[in-house]
């Protein structure tokens, strides 16, 4: 019964690291995916029109910066946050959690 026992363990201790170290790969080809697509955004909307990419920075800098302003500052007791409020929000949230993503895995591929 030992033998048994301890070749389970061996045997879930094995598929638990490839099983990590395929989510692993996969994780880090997506943010490479992921960064190549956002260079390539980058590049094609400059490459059309330099003034649009960079009026278009700007917007989404405002966004970004109105939705952080409301993560970070604390609405009156008991109200909700409706409309533009959780939408830049949302917006800002989703944004930082791309930024962290892209910052632990994408950085650790070659292709920077």
């Amino acid at each position: 019964m030992g033998v048994r026992r301890a070749a389970k363990a061996i045997g879930e201790f094995l598929m638990e690291t490839v099983g990590e170290a395929v989510a692993e790969v996969i994780l880090s080809l997506f943010a490479c995916a992921l960064l190549a697509g956002l260079a390539l955004i980058a590049y094609l909307s400059w490459s059309f029109s330099p003034r649009l990419t960079v009026a278009g920075a700007g917007l989404l800098g405002l966004f970004l910066a109105h939705g952080a302003w409301k993560t970070f500052h604390d609405p009156a007791k008991g109200r909700r946050r409706r409309g533009l409020a959780a939408l830049t929000t949302t917006g800002f949230t989703l944004t930082a959690a791309t930024a962290v993503f892209l910052l632990f895995y994408a950085t650790g591929c070659n292709c920077l």
